[in-house]
């Protein structure tokens, strides 16, 4: 099965990259428009972006500062059958962050605009955690 990888380094502590990528609030300044739930493994996080991207997810691997991982529950059918995360790993003082989206049914035309978006959303994550950028919501793609 297709699986999106995305490797890069973000110049900051690995702690702050795992609250970026684990939290609501984390994920509201990058991400998503409104999240909601725990940061805790088989806790449901609620995925808002619109009323029509109202979105669930499991967190399904999780082990604090190191990794996180979000399978579907609520989503449009292509991407419900998946799971993504994040693996982070300090390396000097930056941190890698090694993303993945897997379990994708084929390579479709979803797969490969999901793929892209990541890339732009994953830029938007490393401004914000290393300039503070936090780009409005309706300016992401």
């Amino acid at each position: 099965m297709p699986t999106i990888y995305h490797d890069f380094w973000i110049n900051t502590t690995i702690e702050k990259v795992f609250e970026a990528v684990s939290t609501p609030q984390g994920l509201n300044n990058w991400w998503t428009k409104r999240c909601s739930g725990k940061c805790e493994l088989k806790s449901e996080y609620n995925l808002y972006f619109t009323d029509e991207y109202d979105w669930l997810a499991e967190i399904t691997k999780l082990v604090q500062n190191e990794s996180i991982e979000f399978k579907m529950t609520k989503a449009t059918p292509e991407w419900l059958s998946t799971s993504f995360g994040f693996v982070l790993k300090k390396e000097n003082n930056a941190t890698k962050v090694e993303f993945y989206h897997k379990d994708w049914s084929e390579v479709t035309q979803e797969y490969r605009v999901t793929s892209f978006c990541w890339a732009d959303l994953l830029r938007q994550l490393k401004q914000y955690l290393e300039k503070g950028i936090i780009t409005p919501f309706e300016e992401r793609s």
